[in-house]
């Protein structure tokens, strides 16, 4: 029986090369995970630009040159994906704040606030701080507010339809 693998060793283990390498392409890895499924081992890296949108080429581009490492590195079979974060996609961490300021989203909240009547409304991010939570413009009214992060259930980009 083969030994079970450590998913926090993994990350521990790739998290410098998946950073490393986002650098030397100019990409920001917004999500590393490790992961099994049906007995099988992903690595999944998602990466940003504020240059351009991620392209196929790109994450083609960005897994050759990891998997040149990876190989050293891993003695295990894995599957290795690369994509954008797509637009569908929660934040899964609070750096997401941080990286898409200045970027439109949607933002569902446990409950709604005192001047609301719905707990999912669009905004601008303006800023995060992991002390006061998310500063947001919301699109309906441009008020500004800050959103502790206990408020907020999640968070996800959101692009305006332009017909």
């Amino acid at each position: 029986m083969k030994p079970e693998i450590n998913r926090k060793e993994v990350l521990d283990k790739l998290m410098p090369l998946v950073e490393n390498t986002a650098m030397r392409f100019n990409f920001i890895p917004v999500e590393v995970d490790f992961t099994k499924e049906n007995h099988k081992n992903f690595i999944r890296v998602f990466l940003f630009s504020y240059e351009k949108p991620i392209s196929i080429d790109d994450c083609e581009r960005f897994s050759r040159s990891l998997n040149e490492f990876l190989d050293d590195l891993f003695d295990f079979k894995y599957y290795l994906e690369v994509s954008s974060p797509g637009l569908e996609r929660k934040f899964k961490s609070n750096k997401e704040y941080l990286i898409f300021r200045g970027k439109n989203v949607s933002i569902k909240l446990y409950e709604p606030l005192e001047d609301m009547k719905d707990v999912i409304f669009k905004a601008t991010l303006l800023d995060y701080d992991e002390n006061e939570g998310v500063k947001v413009r919301r699109l309906e009214d441009g008020k500004e507010l800050i959103l502790p992060l206990e408020k907020i259930k999640n968070t996800k980009l959101y692009l305006e339809d332009k017909i």
